[in-house]
């Protein structure tokens, strides 16, 4: 026994020593919390090395003794002890101390750097926010330019031209191929600004190409009959309704809006949504710069 114990010592010490040296330099700080943190693994180390040393002796020199219980598997049985007084305090212990760093012993009082982060944001935000308050439009077109850079660049291109066709084309509002795709399969990409969606089969035949030709032009020539099926919803000069349909001719603030919030499923791919990356004047500015591209 004499020599598990001096094994065990030596095992504890090097637990300990190992720890320190994958995360010794989280206890240089102030931080009591670091301190707690390395406390509980002193003492979660040392009370598991003990534990085990004293259950493995008692395997080794200890023999069974007691009444047997009735039931057997394969001639087995099991002896009717009560459980080890101190697995039984162990485990009320746990229960205890559960509901103590429930109610009192988390420390919500203490430095966070989650809470530092959240507060600095909400400044920087706060202060965002009244400096942006009424942008000219120049403004918000070099903001919107930065955020493109930054967020959208990397699939659409710097030229917003989609690089290789791996994405939408920002510099027309939409394309040929994407219109008979919408027309064709029906859409629900606008769900925060047009929940209703588009159905599926709003025209067949040659009017899906005479439509989407139409469309992707600009609006250019005369109107086709066959877009009367699309004006109820686009409006017929296609600058959209409210909640109803969205504009199709030129990108405006409620389907930039909208994508941002929701990503967009189309024929070519699926765009993530960046719910949490850009907030409403960000939004406005980036509609502001796409714009800016067609021109």
């Amino acid at each position: 026994m004499k020599s598990m114990v001096i094994g065990g010592i030596i095992l504890i010490v090097a637990l300990m020593a190992g720890t320190y040296f994958v995360a010794g330099d989280a206890f240089v700080s102030d931080d009591y919390i670091n301190s707690l943190t390395m406390l509980g693994a002193v003492a979660i180390i040392t009370i598991s090395v003990f534990v085990v040393l004293k259950y493995v002796n008692q395997i080794k020199n200890d023999t069974a003794s007691g009444e047997l219980s009735e039931e057997r598997w394969d001639g087995i049985g099991e002896y009717k002890n009560p459980i080890p007084t101190g697995w039984g305090l162990a485990f009320i212990g746990t229960i205890v101390w559960l509901l103590w760093y429930w109610t009192v012993g988390y420390p919500t009082n203490g430095f966070s750097q989650i809470g530092q982060w959240n507060e600095e944001v909400n400044e920087y935000n706060a202060k965002f926010t009244s400096k942006w308050e009424n942008p000219t439009e120049e403004d918000l077109v070099a903001m919107g330019q930065s955020v493109f850079l930054v967020q959208c660049a990397p699939c659409h291109g710097v030229d917003a031209e989609g690089i290789d066709g791996k994405a939408q084309d920002l510099t027309k509002r939409i394309l040929k191929s994407s219109v008979e795709h919408v027309i064709v399969n029906g859409a629900n990409n606008f769900k925060t600004a047009y929940p209703g969606g588009m159905p599926a089969g709003m025209a067949a035949g040659a009017d899906v190409g005479i439509i989407a030709e139409y469309v992707a032009g600009g609006f250019k020539g005369e109107q086709p009959a066959a877009y009367a099926a699309c004006a109820g919803c686009h409006g017929a000069d296609g600058k959209g309704i409210p909640f109803v349909g969205p504009n199709i001719i030129e990108y405006d603030d409620a389907v930039i809006s909208s994508v941002l919030q929701d990503g967009k499923k189309a024929n070519i791919g699926i765009m993530p949504n960046f719910k949490t990356m850009l907030n409403a004047t960000q939004e406005k500015a980036l509609a502001a710069y796409i714009r800016s591209l067609g021109e």
